[in-house]
């Protein structure tokens, strides 16, 4: 398998490669240790989604972490009160723009995929996986909770499951979310590279660019339909109600002083 990598394209944060002749877009993310979704790196990924929207011939976008690990989630300084009131509106501006980017979307995802990194991979069409990967969402740790999960993991796999990672915070594994019908494909220990690209000849490449992207704007309208407004009233509530409680500050503040959270249930 070959690709070509594109220096020139490219952004300090984020990788792209070039597959199958350019049919195959691969933005790989950085940004050090476990792929921390920084203000910096959300805004990287943005203009690189940005980028590729016009371009004629891509077939298939997909969204991969370095390291052995997709992403870890948010930067936790980046979580105060102050901060994540512009944090929060454009990480979800990068949800929104994958659920309405012009091309099939995947995420490729090996080891932990956490938090906002999750709410990456779920605004995605497919998430392919290596067995060993890690999906939770650990906000509710921090007196949190994900917005951009609430809106969109209900959707794919049933209130009774998505309700259950939200609130408990549990970690699973890749094989228990193909079970829910969200991991779309469990990666053998080939690879996970080798994997999406037995995946992109089988399932898109024989098939038309354009007739590819109006196909996959009409599979998301329900979706988008009833998720974006979710998204935006979950953002309200984080903003103007989580983020007024003493406890959303002081499970940031522990977490940065290593030490139990002291919970006031205010």
């Amino acid at each position: 398998m070959t690709g070509n990598r594109e220096p020139g394209t490219g952004d300090r944060l984020i990788e792209t490669v070039t597959m199958r002749d350019g049919s195959w877009r691969r933005l790989i993310l950085g940004g050090g240790r476990g792929n921390l979704l920084s203000l910096d790196l959300i805004r990287a990924l943005g203009r690189q989604l940005h980028a590729l929207e016009s371009e004629r011939g891509i077939k298939w976008l997909t969204i991969e972490g370095t390291g052995g690990e997709f992403s870890y989630g948010a930067r936790i300084q980046e979580h105060t009160p102050e901060m994540m009131r512009t944090v929060l509106p454009e990480t979800h501006r990068i949800i929104k723009q994958l659920l309405a980017f012009p091309v099939s979307t995947a995420a490729l995802v090996e080891g932990r995929c956490l938090g906002g990194g999750f709410e990456v991979a779920l605004a995605c069409d497919d998430i392919i996986a290596m067995a060993a990967s890690i999906f939770g969402l650990p906000e509710i740790r921090l007196a949190a909770f994900p917005p951009a999960a609430a809106a969109l993991l209900p959707l794919r796999v049933g209130a009774s499951r998505a309700t259950r990672a939200i609130v408990t915070g549990q970690t699973q594994d890749a094989q228990y979310w193909h079970d829910s019908g969200l991991v779309s494909m469990v990666a053998p220990q080939s690879g996970l590279l080798e994997a999406a690209a037995a995946w992109f000849d089988a399932h898109l490449a024989p098939h038309s660019a354009i007739a590819l992207s109006h196909a996959v704007a009409a599979a998301r309208v329900t979706v988008r339909a009833q998720a974006e407004p979710a998204l935006d009233r979950a953002e309200r509530d984080y903003l103007s109600g989580l983020l007024k409680t003493e406890d959303a500050v002081e499970g940031v503040n522990a977490w940065l002083e290593k030490r139990p959270p002291i919970w006031k249930d205010r």
